[in-house]
């Protein structure tokens, strides 16, 4: 394995899902005002909006603190399984997700909900996959005991 292998993932994933929010919002005419918000809509997608933007920086700091990159496309220098990676292999994704939704949500765009669900699927085959996939190559057993004990979302 050369120093320079990783993941080989092309795309940064935050351009993927904001992409898709954004292309969501457009279609359903939300970004140029802010439209008039249901207040139920608006808790919740504020909510959730709030828990995504949480897991995004303590997971960030975890791999401050662990002086990994957490750019999918540099090499991993430290596997993190502590903090919420205890819990779910991917904290910093389902926090983009969340915020995702969340502001889907508390913009009342059901272009945006909709495009949500392929987001996912392409987040989860096309960058966690191979992520995965290096990780097991970098790390090899110390990677599936983690798989084996923590869960791929929740």
């Amino acid at each position: 394995m050369s120093s320079q292998d990783s993941p080989r993932v092309f795309v940064p994933p935050p351009l993927i899902i904001g992409g898709s929010l954004l292309a969501g919002l457009a279609i359903d005419g939300r970004i140029q005002a802010m439209p008039a918000f249901e207040t139920v809509s608006a808790i919740t997608g504020s909510v959730l909006t709030a828990i995504g933007l949480g897991l995004i920086v303590v997971s960030l700091d975890l791999f401050r603190s662990a002086r990994t990159r957490p750019e999918p496309w540099q090499p991993a220098s430290s596997l993190i399984h502590s903090g919420l990676y205890r819990y779910t292999r991917n904290p910093m994704y389902l926090g983009m997700l969340l915020a995702y939704a969340g502001l889907a949500l508390a913009l009342r765009s059901p272009t945006a909900g909709l495009l949500l669900i392929p987001v996912f699927a392409i987040i989860d085959r096309l960058v966690v996959a191979r992520e995965e996939a290096y990780l097991e190559r970098r790390f090899g057993m110390e990677f599936e005991r983690y798989r084996a004990r923590v869960r791929r979302w929740l």
